[in-house]
């Protein structure tokens, strides 16, 4: 997204950036947090989500190095409604305050539009997620977050695909919109059935067209 400027104008972002280093776990922020940063996340992975009136998690999106999030603030958001948490490994992030990139933004049209395109983009995966949870059951669901993340992390191994995660079934289940239990049986049954292998931190998928 920065690639459109030049390198003082770079530099200009770099000096206005802080460099942080989040304990595995540890929130980055919180509902209700001001939200005067925007994060670019150089290493590790991050969830963003909100919490439910029973307290239960609803992961929205996993955060992979090389990409902005808690950019709400850009369009508008002052206080946060959801959260950002680093996951089982340690993330390392540069925070660009709100008020730097948006003077950035003035200034430099293409600055403007990519940023417009990513926040498009991120209403897009919305929309799609939001259709899966209509008009797909929970089986569904959970095949495609699958067939998905290995299309985005997995390694081709001849006519299989390996996937390494940080993920638990909760986790799994929180991203679908659906329960611990059902995660374990559709995981349990798709092995049985020879589709997948999975252990803690991996899912070998035996043929991913065939999956999907």
């Amino acid at each position: 997204m920065l690639a459109s400027l030049h390198p003082d104008e770079q530099a200009q972002i770099a000096a206005c950036a802080v460099y942080r280093c989040i304990p595995k776990l540890q929130f980055i922020y919180m509902p209700d947090d001001p939200s005067e940063y925007v994060y670019f996340l150089l290493r590790g992975k991050v969830k963003t989500g909100a919490f439910s009136a029973d307290g239960r998690e609803v992961i929205k999106e996993l955060v992979q190095p090389m990409a902005m999030f808690g950019d709400l603030a850009l369009a508008g958001e002052t206080v946060r409604t959801d959260f950002a948490r680093a996951m089982q490994e340690e993330a390392e992030l540069l925070c660009l305050p709100v008020r730097d990139l948006q003077a950035l933004m003035q200034q430099h049209q293409k600055l403007l539009f990519a940023c417009m395109a990513h926040l498009n983009a991120r209403l897009r995966r919305a929309e799609d997620r939001l259709a899966s949870l209509v008009m797909k059951d929970a089986r569904e669901r959970i095949i495609e977050f699958l067939v998905e993340t290995a299309g985005k992390e997995g390694r081709r191994i001849g006519f299989e695909t390996l996937v390494k995660h940080h993920l638990t079934q909760q986790d799994i289940a929180n991203l679908t919109g659906t329960s611990r239990q059902t995660v374990t049986s559709v995981l349990n049954d798709l092995r049985k059935s020879n589709l997948i292998y999975f252990s803690r931190n991996s899912i070998l998928i035996r043929n991913l067209e065939q999956l999907a």
